[in-house]
């Protein structure tokens, strides 16, 4: 019994039935193959088409979850403006605080321009000031000239004084008109130097102090902090700061855009000034009366209204012209980066 026992049994392949179930199993394995090998494109197909069903379910997943998701939405978006302002960025120049600066060189280029355009108004509004005192005194002479001729009876010489007389009234009459729209445009152009000069000055001052602002923006910022609070729900600081500085650059051109177009009014207004004979072309005067009757300046303000009113405050020509920014006066941008 226990050499029986001691015997090691035989494995099942060592038996004759094993033997029979090799044999069996490596034809069933060569059949399982040839099968597998015949249906394997089929198979191939089948295992593809449900993948892409996955994968179609995935994605289609993917776009409700981000269309359901509103930080999702967000984060996307932030995303693909970050992209394409990087591409925008390869050809053209986007940055707001260099476009402000850009803005900054026009606005003082335009001051200088605009200074002189007063210079040469003033002296235009001297010379028909002196032409207009000038008509006055002849006027009177030649009416007391007429009077006595019309005592003593020259009656020619009475008609020929009141004619010359007559002709230098309505000449001044005319010149009156035009004195009165070149005391509109001087006061335009003096206030809207002035306010430009504190505009200038005040661009100056903002760009300096988000010039610093924005570096420490980028210090403590990065991809992945931007991707974190627009996830958890808060703003992205420096796209909210160079949000801002986009509508400072938009308003600035603006203002620019206007200061100009008012210095190419006033000028075709003064070159169509003929003071020798007292005349001046009516497309001139056109342009003027044509932005008059637009809406409020941007440089202006309300106070556009009063300063072209024809019977508006007296000038003073020989008062300086300029503005400066009072100490202590808050930014006109400052509220813009409350955030």
């Amino acid at each position: 019994m226990r050499e029986v026992n001691a015997k090691k049994s035989k494995s099942f392949f060592s038996k004759p039935e094993g033997k029979v179930g090799t044999v069996f199993g490596i034809g069933l394995l060569a059949l399982l193959g040839y099968g597998v090998a015949v249906a394997l494109p089929t198979l191939l197909a089948m295992t593809w088409g449900i993948v892409q069903i996955a994968i179609a379910v995935s994605v289609l997943a993917a776009i409700v979850y981000v269309a359901l998701d509103p930080k999702m939405r967000n984060l996307i978006w932030y995303m693909y403006k970050s992209v394409m302002r990087f591409i925008t960025g390869m050809f053209i120049k986007i940055d707001p605080i260099g476009v402000i600066e850009s803005y900054v060189d026009d606005l003082k280029n335009n001051l200088k321009k605009m200074g002189k355009q007063i210079g040469n108004l003033r002296g235009q509004m001297r010379k028909l000031k002196s032409e207009m005192e000038k008509n006055q005194k002849m006027m009177e002479n030649n009416m007391q000239l007429a009077s006595k001729a019309k005592e003593k009876g020259k009656e020619n010489i009475m008609v020929l004084k009141a004619r010359k007389a007559g002709r230098l009234k309505e000449s001044n009459l005319k010149l009156s008109d035009l004195y009165k729209k070149m005391e509109v445009m001087y006061r335009v152009l003096c206030k809207m130097y002035e306010n430009s000069e504190i505009l200038l000055e005040d661009i100056q001052d903002e760009v300096s102090v988000r010039k610093r602002e924005l570096e420490a923006i980028k210090a403590s910022h990065s991809a992945m902090s931007s991707a974190r609070s627009i996830i958890s729900g808060d703003k992205d600081r420096k796209m909210m700061f160079e949000e801002a500085m986009e509508v400072v650059a938009d308003d600035i051109g603006s203002k620019v855009g206007e200061m100009e177009r008012f210095m190419e009014v006033s000028e075709s207004f003064m070159d169509s000034i003929d003071l020798q004979n007292g005349v001046y072309e009516e497309q001139g005067l056109d342009l003027l009366e044509k932005w008059e009757k637009e809406g409020a300046s941007l440089i202006l303000g309300e106070e556009k209204s009063e300063l072209i009113k024809e019977d508006g405050a007296t000038i003073d020509l020989d008062a300086p012209v300029g503005g400066k920014k009072s100490e202590g006066q808050k930014g006109q941008y400052t509220d813009l980066f409350d955030f």
